[in-house]
């Protein structure tokens, strides 16, 4: 027999702001949680997506006749030093899967870097060595092909030799494991994660009439080898996978009251508020003379209105929108609402039509 526990509030889906989205960087939104569960969750996949997710990353260099990294090589400009610092940001990517089964073991990439007068006369006198020149027929993506590694003087053949692992976090390189180092190689600090940057928020949101749940808001930004979508997926995964071994005890099963279905008593009384008049909601009069220029009758139009569209009319200024801000989270709105905020299909071209619609229906009922 399963032990009851109330009811609790989850959000249903992610919400992923648009607007910002970019291929480095996104901002996630879920919404509603039990008050502080926002942070226990931010907390969590924060901590992870920063220490726990895996790329691959150059451990070792070796270059033909360099014994250590403390020197100056004839015919390079830069010195080993400036070099090993330039391989530690290379930028790879390759995802081991579970049919290949040697797809984590490290990887030797040797290349013979044969720098010509020919190549020379064509650039000056300078040859910048990039790393697509070293990796760019490796089984690994590179994303940032045109680093410089170091740029040749003189005509030179020289081995250049490179082991690549897949970690995760930051490792020194004595902790490398390479098991058999060969002479002249010199060791990396390497820094695997794929993740730049993790910031979480949490804000108070509504639920009925109840504004002390929360709101998590997450900005993830990458170094680019993978998403930000990828990156939250990762870590949600490994955060279940460190959750299951607790779940072993089993001592009694938890079953969660589901709470009453009340979806057409909740979209009733939003719809009542939708419906209402501008001047309902007592706004100055530059305010109200404002919005009736912008033909904003209800206060369905003014909610799927964003505020950028809104400054653009004429004597609408910050003090306005300000006023008109406060107003609406008073009612528990805001500007801008999406379809997935209000949860029905309502938005800029129906808008008008919707609230008719409620209107024609509360008449009908009340006759």
């Amino acid at each position: 027999m399963a032990i009851k526990y109330g009811k609790f509030e989850l959000p249903s889906k992610i919400k992923l702001d648009e607007t910002s989205r970019s291929k480095t960087f996104a901002r996630f939104i879920a919404e509603p949680f039990e008050r502080g569960f926002g942070h226990t969750v931010g907390n969590a996949l924060r901590r992870i997506m920063l220490s726990s997710l895996e790329a691959p990353a150059i451990v070792s260099v070796r270059i033909e006749d360099v014994p250590h990294e403390y020197m100056a090589i004839d015919g390079i400009i830069e010195d080993m030093t400036t070099i090993v610092l330039n391989f530690k940001s290379a930028l790879l990517r390759k995802l081991p899967t579970d049919e290949e089964l040697e797809s984590r073991e490290l990887k030797q990439i040797s290349k013979m870097l044969d720098v010509t007068p020919e190549m020379l006369e064509k650039n000056n006198g300078q040859y910048a060595v990039t790393l697509h020149d070293l990796l760019g027929e490796s089984e690994f993506d590179v994303f940032n092909p045109n680093l410089v590694i170091f740029t040749v003087t003189k005509p030179m053949m020289r081995k250049i030799d490179l082991k690549v692992a897949i970690g995760r976090g930051y490792v020194p390189a004595e902790r490398h494991p390479i098991q058999e180092n060969v002479i002249d190689e010199i060791l990396l600090d390497s820094a695997f994660s794929p993740v730049r940057l993790v910031n979480y928020f949490v804000e108070n949101t509504r639920v009925g009439q109840d504004t002390d749940f929360d709101r998590l808001i997450l900005e993830v930004t990458t170094d680019g080898r993978i998403s930000p979508e990828e990156a939250l997926t990762f870590a949600t995964q490994i955060g279940i996978l460190h959750f299951e071994v607790f779940d072993e005890l089993n001592v009694d099963i938890l079953s969660f009251d589901q709470g009453e279905i009340k979806l057409n008593t909740d979209k009733d009384a939003l719809m009542a508020k939708l419906a209402l008049k501008i001047n309902a909601i007592e706004l100055s009069v530059r305010s109200s003379n404002c919005l009736c220029l912008a033909c904003n009758d209800t206060i369905a139009e003014l909610v799927v209105m964003p505020e950028p569209e809104l400054l653009r009319f004429r004597n609408f200024g910050k003090k306005s929108l300000n006023e008109i801000k406060d107003k609406l989270k008073g009612m528990g709105l805001w500007l801008g609402m999406t379809k997935e905020d209000l949860g029905m299909d309502l938005h800029k071209d129906n808008v008008r039509e919707v609230v008719q619609d409620y209107l024609s229906k509360k008449a009908g009922h009340q006759i």
